[in-house]
């Protein structure tokens, strides 16, 4: 049989492939499921274009809940289905990624099934919350600019302005994506050389960065004006910033599922989605990372950081600072509270960095230790994937087989 040799058939079968696995009884529970409790009927209300509600987060994510509402009705298909389609987005703008990096379909292929092994992918995927759409857009707006890196002549700044608008559209889900406006940047000024992002200078680089992704993002407010209660004008646009800031960084009460952003890499608390008899039977979702994928892309960053250190590989060494960037900015954000979803994100750069790990050490007798890596976390993912599918279990103790360390029950 005559493997693919091209990617764009090989990223949409998996892209496909991605969808298929997230529609699988996406309706199930037909209840609201965690932070829905806050999303769907925010979604309910912007859409209604009634007033303001839930002011701390950007309209952008709950517009994109309420399309999918308004395509496929107010129940719980209609609540996900949007978040399913960023969740496939998101497989492809991985894939997309590896691939402009190293030019390997190999490489690319597995960044992408890592990517759906690694649990935390398929559960945001699956539920109406803003994290799913913003991990699009960032992806792919980094995308976007690697892309823009590959590019010559027109083509160089067009799509480094396609990439600024995209993250520009991820902040407007959520402010979480700012920083990756200061990575960009950051990353433009070490990396650019006169093969990369050719004729682009700093300052015009600059501009369309801020440019582009100040107007995406402003541009997602337009439905606030059309409120029937309270409309946000032009004067107030600036000032609701504040607002919203503030609501951001208010003191919030404890939380059962809260924890610290030093143990996320470790997979120490994940979060109960849902553990409850609902639609006929005892049912789990648990926002959980693949132990493969968490723990083993934690000796990949590892890895690629001694390839930058030693070898001066530029790609392995971008690779790291995503990850690292992704989480550690956590450490500086001016939250009270923290969550293990919060990570949902840079644990999408652990699967870029496993790959680009195999790809830069997999040589010799290593040649095949990322299939071998590969069946490992696929068969982890099929092991978890009773309580993180909503699949009927035998009862309230059944969650017990799953537990293997003190913080996951």
């Amino acid at each position: 049989m005559r493997l693919p040799t091209r990617p764009l058939p090989v990223a949409i079968a998996l892209a496909l492939f991605a969808q298929a696995l997230f529609l699988y009884r996406l309706a199930t529970p037909t209840t609201l499921v965690f932070d829905e409790v806050h999303y769907v009927p925010a979604a309910r209300q912007l859409w209604a274009l009634a007033g303001p509600t839930n002011i701390e987060h950007p309209l952008l994510g709950k517009a994109l809940i309420g399309l999918g509402m308004a395509v496929f009705g107010d129940n719980s298909f209609g609540w996900r289905i949007a978040a399913s389609l960023a969740g496939s987005a998101t497989v492809l703008g991985l894939f997309a990624i590896a691939w402009l990096l190293f030019r390997s379909l190999r490489t690319a292929t597995l960044c992408a099934l890592f990517a759906l092994a690694n649990i935390t992918l398929y559960v945001q995927a699956r539920i109406a919350m803003l994290d799913p759409f913003m991990a699009a857009f960032v992806v792919g707006g980094v995308a976007a600019m690697l892309w823009s890196m590959r590019s010559t002549g027109p083509a160089v700044a067009r799509r480094w302005m396609l990439g600024a608008v995209l993250l520009g559209l991820a902040i407007g889900v959520k402010w979480a994506a700012v920083p990756y406006l200061g990575f960009a940047a950051l990353a433009f000024m070490v990396a650019r050389s006169p093969t990369r992002w050719p004729g682009l200078s700093p300052w015009n680089a600059a501009w369309r960065l801020a440019v582009g992704s100040a107007a995406a993002y402003f541009a997602t407010f337009l439905p606030a004006f059309f409120y029937a209660r309270d409309a946000l004008t032009l004067a107030e646009l600036l000032p609701f910033q504040l607002e919203m800031y503030t609501q951001q960084t208010q003191k919030l009460p404890s939380h059962t599922y809260q924890s610290a952003w030093w143990s996320w890499p470790l997979d120490l608390r994940p979060i109960w989605y849902l553990y409850e008899p609902v639609d006929g039977a005892q049912r789990g979702v648990l926002m959980i990372g693949n132990p493969a994928i968490m723990w083993g892309g934690l000796l990949a960053v590892a890895a690629c950081l001694w390839a930058r250190a030693c070898e001066r590989s530029a790609a392995l060494g971008g690779v790291a600072a995503l990850w690292l960037g992704g989480w550690g900015v956590w450490a500086l954000i001016p939250k009270s509270l923290g969550f293990f979803y919060y990570y949902y994100l840079p644990s999408l750069w652990l699967c870029l960095a496993l790959a680009a790990a195999f790809h830069h050490f997999g040589r010799g007798r290593f040649r095949y230790w990322d299939e071998a890596f590969l069946a490992l976390a696929g068969g982890l993912f099929v092991y978890f994937f009773p309580i993180i599918s909503a699949a009927p279990l035998e009862g309230p103790q059944a969650f017990q087989r799953w537990m293997w360390l003190p913080g996951w029950p």
